[in-house]
């Protein structure tokens, strides 16, 4: 089963066939899918009114593994689904749920950082050192809060590479005129995560057709950037508070920048002693004795 399926479509199709007991559950969910994302069978079964088996049942019988596939596949709807209003409302539910916010913030991070650790392709993402190292000229892109990371990224790729080009607009015209020399011996690492951004996507379609090639930096299969994408690294990534929680897609950047700095450290040496004898003949850093 994939874990990106829509759960409520999954529901509608097999709604007839369900037991009486199995119907509560796809009545609440498809009314409460926000909320029952972070419960567990047995508090989703005494909710409704049935047995925590019934719930396992319920998502054996829509096509998953277990109740945590199913779980998962509600997660995916949830972030896909939910508008900024609606996910800031849930987050500031579970915040509200904890004792400690600050641990409950840097648990949410830790766990998304595991998660990451444990879903990463490490073929993907040797592909894309490849793939950046090989290329003519590198385009970044990221819309919206990914706007962050894709500068970042620009930053450093600047310090290893000669031509790095941060897409900075924010139309998506302007985005595909910024590109429109894009061409097959090129590469565009692209960065989104829910809600994804429209420029985002179309200016990645756009360099598709101009048979460049595509990473993604994303948060999973059923991201619409994976589909275009030669090379993908997924990411997990969460809502806390009104923030988008991007401390495994930084991390992800970091260990993609560490990546390439190994691959091409003669390189970055002479780079970094060349601009370190700048940043001291203009003062850039206070010295600290």
């Amino acid at each position: 089963m994939d874990t990106s399926a829509d759960v409520l479509q999954l529901i509608e199709e097999s709604y007839k066939t369900f037991s009486k007991g199995q119907r509560y559950i796809a009545d609440y969910i498809c009314n409460n899918y926000d909320k029952a994302v972070d419960m567990t069978a047995a508090r989703l079964g005494k909710i409704v009114g049935v047995s925590e088996s019934t719930v396992v049942r319920f998502a054996t019988e829509l096509g998953f593994k277990g109740y945590p596939q199913f779980q998962k596949a509600l997660g995916e709807l949830v972030k896909q689904r939910l508008s900024s209003v609606q996910r800031i409302s849930l987050a500031y539910e579970r915040l509200s749920e904890s004792p400690d916010l600050i641990s409950s913030v840097l648990h949410n991070d830790i766990q998304n950082l595991k998660h990451t650790e444990e879903m990463i392709d490490r073929d993907a993402f040797y592909r894309a050192v490849d793939l950046i190292g090989d290329a003519r000229k590198i385009y970044v892109i990221g819309g919206r809060s990914c706007s962050t990371l894709a500068s970042f990224l620009n930053y450093y790729l600047s310090y290893i590479f000669d031509d790095v080009r941060l897409i900075r607009s924010d139309s998506v015209t302007e985005s595909i005129e910024e590109i429109h020399r894009i061409g097959e011996q090129d590469v565009i690492l692209a960065i989104s995560f829910p809600r994804y951004s429209v420029k985002t996507i179309q200016t990645v379609s756009f360099a598709k057709n101009r048979k460049a090639k595509i990473i993604a930096i994303t948060d999973g299969e059923q991201s619409p950037l994976a589909k275009y994408a030669d090379c993908s690294i997924y990411a997990g990534s969460d809502m806390v508070s009104f923030v988008d929680s991007l401390v495994a897609p930084l991390s992800v950047v970091n260990a993609l920048l560490a990546a390439l700095s190994m691959r091409y450290k003669d390189s970055v040496t002479d780079t970094m002693l060349s601009m370190e004898s700048i940043w001291n003949t203009m003062n850039e850093y206070e010295r600290i004795d």
